[in-house]
């Protein structure tokens, strides 16, 4: 069951673009964000591809964020690890 307040209370960075972040109810992830990134076709978002951009994230009023929230995500998702939200690709007839 899923609380319904979440709070990111930690987020340290354990590979490139890999950080393990530790909720207020002791939840723990560890996410991947370079499957995210590298899909992206944002340039704006790509340019968190530099591991010193991206190594700037901090945690700010129990969220996690980057920047002027330049790249933020929803809680719900860091907390689940479901960054993406992909559309299946229709099969062409």
């Amino acid at each position: 069951m899923t609380p319904s307040i979440i709070n990111l209370t930690h987020a340290e960075q354990i590979g490139d673009f890999k950080l393990r972040l530790v909720f207020d109810d002791g939840r723990e992830q560890i996410i991947d964000f370079k499957p995210f990134l590298s899909r992206s076709r944002h340039p704006d978002l790509r340019a968190y591809l530099d591991p010193a951009r991206f190594a700037a994230f901090r945690v700010e009023h129990g969220e996690l964020i980057w920047g002027d929230h330049e790249l933020c995500f929803p809680i719900l998702d860091l907390y689940r690890n479901t960054l993406d939200h992909q559309m299946p690709i229709p099969a062409v007839a």
